[in-house]
């Protein structure tokens, strides 16, 4: 029974809420436990003009154009969820609570691949849930345009605690974009999302995350992902602004002949740490994937990129690359690549690359009409306009947008 089960995991919770991290400084949540309820809105459009200007650097539109359907938190509230009538029967979308309310079925998904006593922030994810969304993608559909989901903070000193399920059906194609964000300037906050993603056989799952968040707000994503027979997961992440401290290490596990590749491009400025990264295992026979990072630290921060590849199964094949470029003195990059090849069959690689931009790129520029600051900024933003095989158009729009925003950031 799935209360019996709930009932269970919550006790795990309960036993792991004052647990570190592996990974991360760590941080002191119960100061952040109040509760701020938000009032549902009918329009996205009627949204605070701050807002609606705000979260269109995480590719969500506020006119919803082009969009299959939205979901949009702010705090701890669902304020608005909209299936477009043309989508109703091929994918639905809702809050994690409903969900769990309406399918008994959710026991075999909600917190199996990512276990409430991991840490103390999967375990307060538990114990003080605070929304999140659930997505399932029907059998054999293919939706043409993408999903968008939101979760906002406007409110300083709170902790918001998600809970994120993605199911895609055997055949099923969905593209979804994420924006995680605040428009708070000097107020502390953290965010925690749990995101549990399954790809079933054949299913295809494009996912797209930026992040907007602030120079004193603490971020925790938990990811893991199930990618089945013949499925293929593209995950992209985008972060440019500055954050108190941000670390993540998703994990996909990846079976027979499917497909998963994890791309990063990271921007650190003022005193940001950011510690990211991602682990593919391949489980069984033919599965592929890489991971492709591009990072930036200016000021003072610091950046630990890290990389794992675990190849189990024989005719397994996987890359890592990671580059980063260092614009200060004060700033650093630490590139930590695994490969761990378990079987005699398993072909696995890397390329890892760490320094200051090229003189010689920039004196190219100046002398053709650059000064050299506008020489720098167009050698870095070129460096992060990653090309990524495959990725559909509407995500190539949203990742060369937010890049885009470097130069109103003062890059």
């Amino acid at each position: 029974m799935l209360k019996t089960y709930l009932k269970e995991i919550r006790e795990k919770a309960f036993k792991a809420k004052d647990k570190p991290a592996i990974l991360g400084p760590d941080i002191d949540l119960e100061p952040y436990m109040r509760t701020i309820e938000e009032t549902p809105i009918g329009d996205l459009e009627k949204l605070p003009d701050e807002i609606k200007e705000n979260i269109l650097y995480s590719g969500i539109t506020p006119s919803e154009n082009d969009r299959a359907g939205t979901y949009f938190q702010i705090n701890h509230s669902v304020v608005y969820e909209k299936l477009q009538e043309i989508y109703k029967g091929k994918l639905e979308i809702m809050s994690i609570q409903e969900a769990l309310e309406k399918y008994d079925w959710l026991e075999n998904y909600y917190s199996r691949l990512i276990p409430p006593d991991t840490d103390k922030y999967t375990a307060w994810a538990e114990i003080k849930p605070t929304g999140g969304y659930f997505i399932r993608v029907f059998k054999g559909q293919k939706v043409e345009h993408p999903v968008q989901s939101c979760l906002y903070i406007k409110e300083g000193n709170i902790s918001q605690n998600v809970h994120n399920i993605i199911i895609v059906e055997e055949g099923a194609e969905i593209f979804v974009t994420t924006g995680c964000l605040t428009h708070l300037k000097d107020q502390p906050g953290i965010h925690i999302g749990i995101s549990e993603f399954y790809v079933k056989k054949g299913g295809k799952l494009y996912f797209t995350m930026i992040h907007n968040w602030s120079e004193e707000f603490h971020v925790r994503p938990r990811t893991a992902v199930l990618v089945e027979e013949g499925g293929v997961f593209i995950n992209n992440y985008v972060t440019l602004k500055p954050v108190k401290s941000i670390q993540s290490y998703p994990t996909v596990y990846v079976r027979k002949g499917a497909i998963a590749r994890l791309y990063s491009i990271i921007y650190g400025r003022k005193d940001s740490y950011i510690d990211l990264g991602g682990r593919l295992v391949f489980e069984e026979e033919d599965a592929k994937g890489e991971i492709v990072s591009r990072i930036i630290a200016n000021d003072s921060s610091k950046i630990y990129s890290r990389s794992e590849i675990i190849g189990k199964a024989k005719g397994t094949k996987g890359f890592l690359d990671c580059r980063g470029i260092l614009l200060s003195k004060s700033s650093q990059i630490v590139a930590v690549p695994i490969l761990d090849a378990q079987h005699p069959e398993s072909e696995l690689s890397h390329e890892a690359a760490i320094g200051p931009i090229n003189e010689e790129e920039i004196e190219y520029l100046t002398t053709r009409g650059f000064d050299k600051d506008e020489a720098m900024s167009t050698i870095t933003r070129g460096f992060l306009s990653l090309e990524i095989p495959g990725l559909p158009k509407v995500a190539k729009e949203q990742i060369n947008y937010a890049v885009a925003q470097l130069e109103k950031a003062g890059l």
